[in-house]
């Protein structure tokens, strides 16, 4: 039989998988049935077949070309991306990531450490009898001094252009943070003292700040309340993150170091996900709320005869970030029977 008649013959299949085109594209893929999927797919590996005979065979262009057209229609359709599916989406969101991050004992020893260090640093530094020049001892003199200086005059508004350049550059500077924190996780024991000597350094500027003698703690503390929350947490998902995968190629539970790397990548994703997200939120608190004064709403309530303090907005921003945090990793993240 010649070719051109073998594939005339085929002309049914052609419109049958022509007619299954149509049914998938006008309706939900989940109302599709698996026999009709079966079949369809059956069709068109046939149909590519016949393609590659008409090519070959140089059969008259007007069939080759609907026979491409057919291919590619149903290509589009065997292998189209799935819709958005949103409750999967909010279930992986708000069900299983915020459990994942709440039951990993990398960020659990990643939030002893930082938290607990950070808190012994900051009594230490702020009290004038336990160890008066803890603070200067652990920060360079240099360093104490710029931060004074800095912290010397009340916030004041800067220009809208100079709040998206701070906002990048914060973008940057903390994103090395993290970085940081995660890549010394790696090795574990580099990446716990890198932990600890964040937690320390900046528990030491919180406590150094909190003084009654120091005049910058006022300024110091308008500035970090806002972004404080979300900065901070960013750094200890970072630090977590890190040791599970630095975990991940020491105790392989049987599976090669590659294999283990891989799976400890996908449990970490979660972790440098959040990171990422807070991190990036705080750079933008830190460039556009943190340093401002709300000139123009406190002419709107002082003109209404209400008195205004710049830092009842900057607290309540940090209230608000608080609460999303602990309801997030917190309350979502809390086992619950099922």
């Amino acid at each position: 039989m010649k070719v051109s008649e073998l594939l005339q013959q085929r002309r049914s299949q052609w419109q049958e998988l022509e007619r299954l085109c149509e049914k998938i594209e006008t309706q939900k893929r989940d109302f599709v049935s698996a026999d009709t999927v079966s079949r369809f797919a059956l069709l068109y590996r046939s149909t590519c077949a016949d393609l590659a005979l008409a090519d070959e065979y140089r059969l008259p262009q007007n069939t080759t070309n609907y026979l491409h057209q057919l291919v590619g229609r149903a290509h589009n359709q065997l292998y189209r991306s799935h819709r958005f599916n949103y409750d999967s989406w909010h279930h992986t969101m708000f069900v299983e990531v915020p459990q994942k991050i709440f039951n990993d004992g990398c960020v659990q020893l990643a939030f002893v450490l930082f938290w607990g260090t950070f808190m012994l640093s900051a009594f230490l530094s702020a009290s004038t009898v336990r160890w008066p020049d803890f603070a200067e001892t652990v920060l360079p003199p240099a360093m104490l001094e710029q931060m004074e200086e800095n912290f010397a005059e009340p916030m004041s508004s800067r220009p809208p252009g100079q709040n998206i350049m701070m906002a990048g550059f914060y973008v940057r500077h903390n994103t090395g943070i993290g970085l940081q924190c995660f890549a010394s996780g790696l090795l574990v024991v580099p990446g716990i003292v890198v932990v600890i000597f964040n937690a320390v350094v900046l528990g030491s500027s919180f406590g150094y700040f909190a003084r009654g003698d120091v005049a910058a703690g006022i300024n110091f503390y308008e500035f970090v309340t806002a972004h404080g929350p979300f900065e901070l947490t960013a750094i200890v998902l970072s630090a977590g993150a890190g040791l599970r995968l630095g975990l991940g190629w020491i105790k392989t539970d049987g599976l090669t170091r590659s294999s283990s790397l891989q799976k400890t990548a996908k449990e970490a994703m979660p972790l440098m996900s959040a990171a990422v997200f807070l991190f990036f939120a705080a750079a933008l608190i830190e460039g556009f709320i943190s340093p401002s004064s709300f000139v123009n709403i406190g002419f709107i309530m002082e003109a209404a005869g209400i008195p205004f303090d710049p830092y009842v907005i900057k607290a309540a921003v940090a209230v608000f970030c608080s609460g999303s945090l602990m309801f997030y990793f917190v309350f979502l993240g809390y086992p619950r029977e099922t």
